[in-house]
C-alpha cells in the first residue's frame, strides 16, 4: 500500500507553520474537515489523532514556533477538501492531541481565581483559604475549573501508551464469576452473583444448595449504565418480604423499597432520605426499623449526593408495610446531640430491640435496649401517644464498644473492647446490669474481629493474627474452644449462619486467591468442612507470583507489617516499578485481598505490590489504632514513609519508580507523604482523600471523623492538624536547598457524587498544588504533572458499575506506568 502525504498550514497565531497529515495503509486521501480546539500537553511538540467511524486513524504532526512556546495553546485548524469533494460531504471525527516526546516540560495548567481576602483567624493563627469558592459544587467557577481539569487530564492520559493494553488485559481477567456466601432466610437460600462483567451483582434465590438459583432482584435492569446499585437487603423473618435499598451514582443516600418475594413484585412502599441505616424487621413481619435524616431544606436538593451540607439528627423510624412514609413512627431522636448516629437490631428471639448510639467513627458506643413485648399497645401506641420507644440505657457512656452477638432471654452476649484492646466476649443479664462476666477472654496476641452464633450453642470466632485470619469454634455457655477450622493464609471475607441452623458458610480470599466459599456442617458434632464454590481464573497463572510478609522498623523502631506480592524469583536490583498501598485509620485492617489490576501490574510491568499495615488501623487491636490517631497521627505517615524506604533499600525498587496509593483516609495518607517526602516517590495516586483538615468537619458526615483526627475548632487539636493537613503544607522542595527535588507525578481522584469525602477536598488541593508548584513561579522545577481524575455519576467508591471500576484502574495504572517509565511485557 502507498502512503500519501498532504501538506497544509496550521494557524496558531502568527506565524503559521507547516505540518503533515498521513493516512496509513491507504491508496488515496479521503477528504474531511476539521474545525476544533484542544489543549496541548507539551507546548513544543505534538501529534494529533483524527478519527471517524468511516476513516482509519489519521495522524498530524508538527512543532510550535519557539516564539510561541509560552502560548496557552488553543489549537485550531482546518483540513481542506481534496479534489472534487466539498466540505458538506465531510465525515464526523474525533480529535485528540498527544505529545511526540515524553513530557520534558510541565503541562499548561488551567487557572482559577484566588480569593486572597479569604483568611480565617483560628486560635490566633491567620490561615488563608484562597480556593474556598471551589467548595460550592454548583458555582460557575467550580464547574469551569472541573471542566478545564478534565480536559487537561485527558490530554495527559493520551500520553500513557499502555492504556489499551491494560484495558484489554484487566477486562479479560476481571471476567470471572463472583459469588457471595449463601445465607438462609425462612426455608430458602439467597446469594449474589456476577457472571463476570455485569455492571452490578444480581440477587438470587434457591430452595436447595444443589439447585440452580433464580433471579430475584437484578439491579442491571434499573438504569442503562448500571449506576444504580443494590445498597441494603434485609428479609423478613419468614422471608416473605425483602426490604432493599437503591443508591444512585454511588451516593450514600438510599431509597428503600419492599418486594413480595414469592411473586417477585416490588410494592408501593418507598422510603426517602435514608443514610447510614440499619434495617431490622420485627418478628411479626409487619414492618421494620430504619434510620434516616430529616428531609434537607436548604435550597432543596436537585441531585442528591452532590450537596455538601452537614448531616445532622440521625433518626430511627418504624415503617409498617403498605403505609406512606409520612405515617412512619419516630422511635428515637436525640435533639441534644445532633451529630450522633444510631443503629438498631432486633434480637434473634424477636423480643428486644438493641440500639447502638455512636458519636463518631471510634469503636465505642452506648447501648440501649427496649423490650418490644412489653409495649402495652405495641408500636402503634407510640403514634397515638406521640411517644418514642422507652429505651433502657444499659451502657450510657462512650468508654468501649459493645456489639450484640446473641441473647437468651434477658442474658446478652457482647463482643467488646472494654478493658480488652484486642477484644473479648462478655455477658450480662440486662435485668441485673451490675454484674458482667467474661465468656471468652482477650487473647494475648490475636485480635478477635467477629463472633457469630450458629447451631444453637456454638460460636464462630474469627481472629486476626499478624494480619491473617483464623477461625475457631467455641461453646456459647462456657466459652471453651471446641475446634479450629482449616484456613490458608489469607482473609475471611464473609461468614453467614443462623442460631437455628446446624450449617454455616464462610468465604476465603488472599492476594492470589479470588475466592473460595466453604460450607461447614455441625450436625454430627464434628465440623465437616467442604468446598461449596471455588473461583478459578482461566487466563491468569497464579503460580507465577509469591507473597511474603516483612516487618519494617518505623521511625520510632515500631515494627510495621507489610505484605509484598511479586513475581517468583524477583531479582532485587532496584529496577522494578513498585506500588505501595496504605490506609492507616479508623481501626480498619488491610488483610489480604484479591486484586486483578495489581496482579496485571506484577505480571506485565514486573511491578512489586506492597500493602503496608501501618498504625491507625486495627491490625493489632485498639492500641494499634490509637497509636495512629489524634495527636499520634504522624505515626501513620512515618510508618508509610519507612515502608517506602524499605522497598528502596532492599532493592525492590528505586524512588523514581515507587508509586504510593491510598483512598479516603488513605488519600490523606498519600497527600501528606508527598508533602513530607516528595523525594521518595515517582508517582502518587490519591483517591477521594480528606485534604482540608481544618474544615472537613463542616461537610456532610465529616463531623464523625473528629474521633480519629480531632477538630480545628479546638485549639490543641488545631495544632495537631495544621502540621500535616495536605492543603496547608504544600511547599516547593527545591527552595530548601535541594534544587533537583520536585513533587512526584500526582493524580488526585474524586467523583461528583462523593457525599462522604466531598470533591472540594481534592479540588482545593489540586488548585493549591498547581499554583504553588507551577503557575505562581517562573521556571518552575516542577515538570512532573499534577492532575485530577474527576468521575461523574460516581461516589466514594461503593456501588460503582464494573465498567467504571475498570476505567479507573486503566487510567490510574497507565499513569503509574508512564510516570515510572515502566515497560509492558506480554
Amino acid at each position: 500500500m502507498r502512503r500519501l502525504v498532504q501538506r497544509f498550514n496550521l494557524p496558531l497565531g502568527p506565524p503559521p507553520f507547516t505540518s503533515f497529515v498521513k493516512q496509513k495503509n491507504a491508496s488515496k486521501l479521503i477528504p474531511f474537515i476539521l474545525p476544533t480546539t484542544a489543549y496541548l500537553v507539551q507546548p513544543s511538540f505534538f501529534t494529533a489523532n483524527l478519527r471517524s467511524e468511516q476513516l482509519s486513524t489519521l495522524r498530524a504532526m508538527g512543532s510550535l514556533p519557539e516564539s510561541n512556546g509560552n502560548l496557552r495553546p488553543k489549537l485550531a485548524f482546518t483540513v481542506p477538501t481534496v479534489g472534487s469533494r466539498q466540505k458538506p460531504d465531510a465525515m464526523p471525527y474525533q480529535f485528540e492531541v498527544v505529545p511526540l516526546k515524553s513530557q520534558a516540560l510541565p503541562p499548561i495548567y488551567p487557572k482559577v481565581d484566588r480569593d486572597e481576602t479569604c483568611i480565617d483567624n483560628l486560635h490566633g493563627h491567620e490561615v488563608a483559604d484562597p480556593y474556598r469558592p471551589l467548595e460550592d459544587p454548583k458555582s460557575k467557577i467550580t464547574q469551569d475549573f472541573v471542566e478545564s481539569q478534565v480536559q487537561l487530564t485527558k490530554s495527559v492520559l493520551l500520553t500513557c501508551d499502555t492504556q489499551e493494553m491494560l484495558r484489554e488485559r484487566i477486562t479479560a481477567i476481571y471476567d470471572f464469576p463472583k459469588h457471595s456466601c449463601p445465607y438462609r432466610r425462612g426455608s430458602k437460600y439467597f446469594y449474589t452473583y456476577n457472571s463476570g462483567l455485569q455492571a452490578q451483582s444480581v440477587l438470587y434465590v434457591q430452595n436447595k444448595l444443589d439447585e440452580d438459583g433464580q433471579v430475584l432482584l437484578d439491579p442491571n435492569t434499573w438504569i442503562h449504565d448500571g449506576t444504580i446499585s443494590l445498597a441494603l437487603t434485609r428479609f423478613s423473618v419468614d422471608a416473605k418480604y425483602l426490604a432493599f435499598g437503591q443508591s444512585a451514582s454511588g451516593s450514600d443516600w438510599v431509597n428503600i423499597k419492599v418486594m413480595d418475594v414469592e411473586v417477585k413484585v416490588v410494592l408501593q412502599d418507598t422510603l426517602l432520605w435514608v443514610k447510614f441505616s440499619s434495617l431490622a424487621w420485627t418478628h411479626d413481619n409487619r414492618g421494620f426499623f430504619y434510620n434516616r435524616y430529616p428531609e434537607p431544606t436548604k435550597d432543596s436538593i436537585e441531585d442528591a449526593g452532590t450537596e455538601t451540607e452537614t448531616n445532622l439528627f440521625h433518626e430511627l423510624y418504624y415503617h409498617f408495610l403498605g403505609t406512606d412514609q409520612s405515617e412512619d413512627i419516630l422511635c428515637w431522636r436525640d435533639s441534644e446531640h445532633a451529630q450522633w448516629l444510631s443503629y438498631a437490631e432486633v434480637t434473634d428471639d424477636g423480643q428486644y430491640l438493641a440500639l447502638s448510639i455512636e458519636e463518631g467513627c471510634d469503636p465505642v458506643n452506648r447501648l440501649y435496649y427496649c423490650d418490644l413485648s412489653a409495649l402495652p399497645h405495641g408500636l402503634e401506641g407510640l403514634r397515638q401517644n406521640n411517644e418514642q420507644l422507652p429505651f433502657v440505657k444499659l451502657v450510657d457512656n462512650f468508654d468501649a464498644q459493645y456489639e450484640l452477638v446473641a441473647n437468651e432471654g434477658s442474658i446478652f452476649t457482647f463482643l467488646t473492647n472494654k478493658d480488652a484492646p484486642r477484644y473479648k466476649l462478655t455477658r450480662v443479664n440486662v435485668e441485673d446490669p451490675s454484674s458482667w462476666k467474661d465468656v471468652v477472654p482477650e487473647s494475648k496476641t490475636d485480635v478477635l474481629t467477629s463472633a457469630d452464633l450458629v447451631n444453637k450453642q456454638q460460636l464462630v470466632l474469627c481472629y486476626m493474627s499478624d494480619v491473617k485470619h483464623l477461625l475457631k469454634l467455641h461453646n456459647l455457655q462456657s466459652g471453651a474452644m471446641l475446634h479450629s477450622l482449616p484456613l490458608e493464609i489469607g482473609s475471611v471475607a464473609e461468614i453467614s449462619g443462623r442460631p437455628e441452623d446446624s450449617e454455616f458458610f464462610y468465604s476465603f480470599t488472599s492476594f492470589l486467591t479470588p475466592g473460595t466459599i466453604y460450607r461447614c456442617d455441625l450436625s454430627t458434632g464434628t465440623p465437616d468442612v467442604t468446598v461449596l464454590k471455588e473461583t478459578k481464573i482461566a487466563n491468569l497463572d497464579r503460580s507465577l507470583f509469591e507473597t511474603r510478609q516483612v516487618f519494617v522498623p518505623s521511625k520510632d523502631k515500631t515494627k510495621v507489617p507489610m505484605f509484598v506480592v511479586a513475581r517468583k524469583g524477583l531479582v532485587l536490583d532496584g529496577n522494578h516499578p513498585a506500588l505501595l498501598y496504605g490506609y492507616g485509620g479508623f481501626n480498619v485492617s488491610l488483610t489480604p485481598s484479591f486484586s486483578v489490576s495489581r496482579l496485571v501490574l506484577a505480571q506485565h510491568f514486573g511491578a512489586v505490590i506492597a500493602i503496608a499495615n501501618i498504625r491507625g488501623g486495627g491490625e493489632y487491636g485498639e492500641k494499634w489504632h490509637k497509636a495512629g490517631s489524634l495527636a499520634n497521627k504522624q505515626n501513620c505517615f512515618d510508618d508509610f514513609i519507612a515502608c517506602g524506604e524499605y522497598l528502596v533499600k532492599e532493592g525492590y525498587t528505586q524512588s523514581k519508580k515507587l508509586c504510593i496509593e491510598g483512598g479516603s483516609n488513605g488519600g490523606l495518607l498519600v497527600a501528606a507523604c508527598i508533602n513530607q517526602r516528595p523525594d521518595l516517590y515517582g508517582c502518587a495516586l490519591a483517591h477521594v482523600g480528606v485534604m482540608d483538615m481544618l474544615r472537613f468537619h463542616k461537610f456532610t458526615i465529616g463531623h464523625a471523623w473528629t474521633s480519629d483526627y480531632g477538630c480545628a475548632d479546638n485549639a490543641e487539636e488545631f495544632d495537631w492538624l495544621i502540621k500535616y493537613s495536605p492543603l496547608h503544607n504544600v511547599k516547593r522542595p527545591w527552595e530548601n536547598g535541594s534544587e533537583s527535588i520536585q513533587y512526584p507525578a500526582t493524580m488526585l481522584l474524586t467523583a461528583d457524587h462523593d457525599d462522604r469525602v466531598v470533591p472540594l477536598h481534592s479540588l482545593k488541593l489540586l488548585a493549591t498544588l498547581q499554583y504553588e508548584l507551577c503557575t505562581s513561579v517562573e521556571n518552575s522545577k516542577q515538570t512532573n504533572p499534577i492532575i485530577a481524575r474527576i468521575d461523574t455519576k460516581a461516589g466514594h467508591g461503593s456501588g460503582r458499575p464494573t465498567k467504571k471500576i475498570i476505567d479507573e484502574m486503566v487510567d490510574a495504572y497507565s499513569f503509574f506506568a508512564k510516570m515510572t517509565d515502566s515497560k509492558w511485557v506480554d
